[in-house]
């Protein structure tokens, strides 16, 4: 589930692994160069005051919001409940399978 070699894509999930948002759950919505994304939650973090984060500071899931990045490709911009939303829906589909572990049947996935 975790793909932490792979680059960060828009619309992804990540965890945050360093600073005070350590353990919290956000979506990249943009890439700033190499090293860094803006990431925002919709909640604390709002799309128009996204946090800029080390890539290397994030553990990234094998899950993009295809809600998120097509809003944002298409028009520019994602809404804060559209971010709340898409981070529910991870933590309510994937996170259950994942804590499930050895009785996961492979039926569902995440991506």
């Amino acid at each position: 589930m975790n793909d932490s070699d792979s680059t960060p894509r828009i619309g992804q999930i990540v965890l945050i692994n360093k600073g005070r948002d350590t353990g919290q759950f956000a979506i990249i919505i943009k890439h700033v160069d190499d090293r860094f994304v803006l990431i925002a939650d919709g909640d604390k973090r709002k799309f128009d005051s996204p946090k800029k984060k080390n890539i290397q500071h994030l553990t990234l899931y094998n899950f993009v919001s295809t809600e998120v990045r097509n809003s944002l490709t298409e028009i520019g911009r994602v809404t804060n409940g559209k971010l709340r939303w898409a981070l529910a829906k991870f933590v309510e589909e994937c996170l259950d399978v994942l804590e499930k572990g050895a009785g996961f049947d492979g039926k569902r996935r995440c991506n």
